[in-house]
């Protein structure tokens, strides 16, 4: 069975695909056009996308073999999920799998911010350094407001919650 990859994803998953022996894995070189795509997935059972790749219509309708489109991230908007679910073909998404690495840079960017190290860094960069304009503010003791607490916020609080001083 032929799994296509046409964006770039993690290399832990495309291994865990090369694991199963009754896979072929093709790994795209670089993003195709629609009309580049057309042939390479007519004998396609599955296609693994990020946001990149446009599975329209017809490149459902080109893949002759197609089950499933696996959308390695949130949303389905790339995907023409009318005409897949017409040809009976699975739509799936991971709407979790970059949860905790987006809280974790919320919290680098809240840091990053408070620490002034934009600034600093372009004052570096111009050769300039003038230590006291960047000492920043410092976070312990604050209080931080989430708003939203979808997947996201949600863990953002509980990163939050469960790195607090016990004493």
């Amino acid at each position: 069975m032929k799994i296509l990859v046409c964006d770039p994803v993690s290399p832990k998953g495309i291994s865990l695909l090369e694991q199963r022996p009754e896979f072929q894995v093709v790994v795209l070189p670089k993003r195709l056009s629609e009309a580049e795509l057309l042939p390479v997935v007519q004998d396609a059972v599955a296609l693994v996308v990020r946001s990149e790749t446009k599975v329209t219509k017809a490149v459902i309708e080109a893949a002759k073999q197609l089950r499933v489109v696996g959308r390695a991230g949130v949303g389905v908007d790339n995907v023409d999920v009318e005409a897949a679910t017409q040809r009976g073909v699975v739509v799936m998404n991971t709407p979790g799998g970059n949860t905790i690495s987006t809280a974790e840079l919320t919290f680098a960017m809240i840091l990053s911010l408070a620490r002034k190290v934009p600034q600093a860094h372009a004052s570096m960069s111009a050769g300039k350094w003038d230590r006291k304009q960047f000492q920043g503010a410092e976070l312990a003791g604050k209080t931080l407001g989430v708003l939203g607490l979808g997947r996201i916020g949600s863990e953002a609080i509980w990163i939050q919650e469960s790195h607090k001083d016990p004493a």
